[in-house]
Order: C-alpha cells, then structure tokens, then sequence
C-alpha cells in the first residue's frame, strides 16, 4: 500500500557548507552519496542500502578545515528532507528495531517516528570516539550524526552497542542497526486507520 508520494529534496547552504538531499522513503536502497568525506559517504550508502531507502546527498565544505561542518549539515539537512517525506504520517508503523551484527560487533537501534526528538547512544568502548576513522571522521561524530539526523527528522532515537572492539565495524553496526530500525519504522501497514497515535497526531 503506497498512499502518496514519500519524496522530498531539501537544500542547506551556510558559510561552512552547500548540501542537497533526496529521499525517497519507498524505494530500493539506491545510495548516491558525495559529501566529500569517504568514511561518512560509506556510512550513509549502508544506511541507505539497509533501509531500503533512496538517498541522493551532494555537499561540499570547508573539509580542509574539518569535516565536522560538513558532516553535520549533511545529518542537518537529512533530518529535515527525512521529516518531509514522511508527509501526515497515515499508515506508518511507526516503531522500528534493527539489530545489525559485524564481525566482533553487534549494534541495536530503537526509532520512533513520534515527532518528539530525542536520541541516546550508549555502549560505546572507552576511546571510541576519539578513534579516527579512514583518515577524517573521529568516533566522536557518530553521535552527533545520530542526534542531529533525528532531531531535524522528528525521531526518538535510541542506539545501544551491544558489544564491539574494533571502531569501524563499531560504527558500521550502529548505522546498519538504524537503518534496519528505519526500514520497518517507515513501512506502511494497511491496518493501520489514519495517523498510528491514542493522540490523533504525530
């Protein structure tokens, strides 16, 4: 059951970066991702190929300075090109879980689609978010990528490592997890009457 059309582009352009994104929330897990930063753009086209879910980013930055800016306005910009595709929420699910093992690691990802942000990571080893990983994208950005895709989405996020030693794979569990949490979030459930909420509202 496919009730409308769940795409959305949304640009973001600053003095630190110019980012575009497209989704498209029923798609096949197409990832065409360029952000400048090839650790992130290996994380977001998982994300993407798990969750079934066609992401198009374009962005360039201030790389030469830090990847920080650019991989925020990237979650930033995500986030709210997320929101948007989702349109009046009828028929959600709603709720997601995603488990997502690799290797020594194991990773699980709670969402809710609630429109009321939050996000909390845990589990993470000591040193995990002061690792650099491929050369620019410290430990450290995980988190925030988290908390900035979900509160521009409208998520409750919950990540929790589970168990993990080495940080790549640490991180590649944590946004498969999501992914898989997303992918079952978005699907449209046709029992589902209306917006999926005691409250008539998301």
């Amino acid at each position: 059951m496919k009730q409308q059309n769940r795409t959305a582009t949304v640009t973001r352009t600053t003095g630190e970066s110019d980012v575009r994104v497209t989704i498209d929330l029923d798609g096949n897990g197409t990832g065409n991702i360029r952000t400048g930063v090839p650790f992130y753009d290996h994380m977001l086209t998982a994300l993407a190929k798990h969750s079934l879910i066609n992401i198009d980013v374009e962005a360039e930055g201030d790389v030469h300075i830090d990847v920080h800016h650019t991989v925020e306005d990237v979650a930033i910009t995500l986030g709210q090109a997320f929101a948007k595709a989702l349109g009046d929420k009828r028929g959600l699910r709603r709720y997601g879980t995603g488990f997502a093992p690799l290797d020594e690691s194991l990773a699980r990802a709670v969402v809710d689609v609630a429109g009321r942000p939050y996000c909390v990571v845990t589990g993470e080893p000591d040193g995990q978010a002061y690792h650099l990983i491929g050369g620019h994208f410290t430990g450290a950005m995980t988190q925030h990528v988290f908390e900035s895709f979900a509160f521009n989405a409208g998520l409750c996020l919950h990540v929790t490592l589970l168990a993990g030693r080495d940080p790549h794979h640490i991180v590649e569990a944590q946004f498969k997890a999501l992914a898989l949490a997303l992918r079952e979030a978005v699907a449209i459930d046709a029992r589902v009457e209306g917006v999926p909420s005691t409250k008539g509202a998301l």
